[in-house]
């Protein structure tokens, strides 16, 4: 049974006015529940099942405080980038070239079992020419000269952290903030908190893009975009890049509207009193689900008709945005929903885990991303979008200094490293131009400024009105949270 804890510190007990104890919440039964659930997924087709089942009517979740941002768009770079050859400049280690790196550097952190049975771990300094960029003077490679144009418009962070060591259960902790799967992602929580903006699609919608290079992708498992515990109308509707956006939406052979209205009519008053006799919530999500189907019949084809955006668009995204399946194509469709009120949107893009050929890999991986970031912000911020859509780009963990395998100074591969990277966030109320965190000589320990995936995801959640330790949801025997039961803060000094 759903909630978000409305409890100020002056009235703990949740006694006063209309915000309710967890007690009297869960007293109410099942029409809150419902309710809940319907919120943000019937629109004027489904007024008529609310109508025939007042017990079920809606109520409306909200955030805690004024949110700085509505809206987010997360670019995640699956398999890890390489802070030191991206945004982590260390011109120092020139001279540490094929040198083992020192014991008291490593300190016995837990290795990988690809590089645990190396003999020696050879310093690998990046090959790639660094230059300061924009007023902020942040280090960028130069392969991202677009990305450097809008550094400016950019809050960095270089001392992220996390436990995890792997691809799956780091992807899990950095989208649900557990290592665990299975439980509620990110952009489940901030549609059961928020809701959605346009009753004709998703909150919250996911897609995967294709890189241009392919040679080591990692699977990217629906977990990670799962509502888990959360009611299932919260989970991320997946959007395919290629073909038709969303199977079996269109009607089949012989069926028009008109009939399909009426058999969902049908099949809606079935379900409905299977949910007032059962009493299971995810017959009312699959309520939801009929009923958002059918509207994104009308919706989804206005949403992804790419060809009505002028030529000036293109030259902000690059002319690979006219490509479906590519990341700037998927980039690009970011601000098409956001624009049309999708509350969360995220983006997969692969092929970032460089254990070899960095100098092969690193450059078309730049090329897919690079353009088509610079453009989504200078797009948004035409728009007047970006100061209320909060941008986060980066992957699940970072890259060792230490080659995997043998090392040249023209290439060379890099192992996982979660104990510092480099990740940005833009717009939303962030502070631009903002270089937070350093790392040491080697990229490897964080000295100042550390930011746990806890605290990130703290701090996203503050920039859309919440209190990360209230927005809650009960699951075995707890008030279970994005940010978990240890302790996660607000990194203010990230915001403007």
């Amino acid at each position: 049974m759903s909630r978000i804890d409305h409890r100020s510190p002056e009235d703990p007990a949740g006694v006063a006015g209309a915000n309710p104890t967890r007690r009297a919440f869960l007293g109410r039964g099942l029409g809150v529940l419902g309710g809940s659930v319907l919120a943000s997924c019937l629109g004027a087709s489904g007024a008529r099942l609310m109508a025939a089942a007042p017990s079920l009517a809606p109520t409306t979740p909200g955030p805690h405080f004024a949110a700085r941002a509505r809206h987010v768009i997360y670019l995640h770079m699956v398999g890890g980038p390489s802070q030191l050859d991206l945004f982590d400049h260390k011109p120092q280690l020139q001279r540490w070239f094929d040198k083992d790196l020192p014991d008291s550097v490593r300190a016995g952190q837990r290795l990988t079992t690809m590089t645990s049975g190396q003999t020696r771990f050879p310093i690998a300094p990046s090959k790639f020419t660094f230059a300061r960029r924009g007023e902020c003077g942040i280090w960028m490679n130069e392969l991202l000269p677009h990305l450097g144009r809008v550094a400016d418009r950019i809050c960095w962070m270089r001392s992220l952290h996390t436990e995890a060591i792997n691809h799956e259960p780091a992807m899990s902790q950095m989208q649900t903030g557990s290592q665990v799967t299975g439980r509620p992602c990110l952009g489940a929580w901030i549609s059961f908190g928020l809701g959605s903006l346009n009753p004709n699609l998703p909150a919250f919608v996911v897609m995967v893009a294709i890189p241009s290079n392919r040679e080591q992708e990692q699977a990217i498992s629906g977990r990670v975009w799962s509502s888990g515990y959360l009611p299932g109308i919260h989970a991320g509707v997946s959007f395919r890049t290629q073909g038709d956006p969303i199977l079996f939406l269109n009607n089949p052979p012989g069926v028009d509207g008109a009939a399909r209205r009426i058999t969902l009519d049908g099949i809606g008053r079935m379900n409905r009193l299977a949910a007032e006799r059962f009493g299971d919530p995810e017959t009312l999500t699959r309520i939801g689900q009929y009923e958002m189907a059918y509207r994104m019949q009308s919706s989804v084809p206005e949403l992804t008709a790419l060809d009505r955006e002028p030529a000036h668009t293109y030259r902000l995204y690059g002319e690979d945005a006219r490509k479906p399946g590519t990341f700037a194509n998927s980039a690009l469709m970011a601000r098409r929903l956001v624009e049309r009120g999708v509350r969360f949107v995220q983006v997969y893009h692969n092929n970032w885990d460089h254990h070899g050929n960095v100098a092969g890999r690193m450059p078309s991986q730049c090329r897919d991303v690079d353009q088509a970031c610079a453009g989504l912000l200078l797009d948004l911020e035409q728009r007047g979008l970006l100061d209320d859509t909060l941008v986060i780009w980066g992957g699940e963990f970072g890259r060792t200094v230490y080659s995997q395998g043998g090392v040249t100074k023209d290439n060379y591969g890099r192992d996982h490293h979660p104990r510092c990277f480099t990740m940005w966030m833009a717009g939303g109320g962030v502070r631009a131009g903002h270089i937070h965190g350093e790392t040491d000589e080697f990229s490897y320990n964080i000295v100042k400024d550390p930011v746990h995936i806890r605290d990130f995801h703290a701090t996203i959640l503050h920039q859309l009105g919440f209190d990360h330790r209230r927005l809650t949801h009960p699951y075995q025997g707890l008030d279970a949270r994005l940010t978990g039961v240890e302790e996660a803060n607000v990194v203010h000094a990230l915001l403007a």
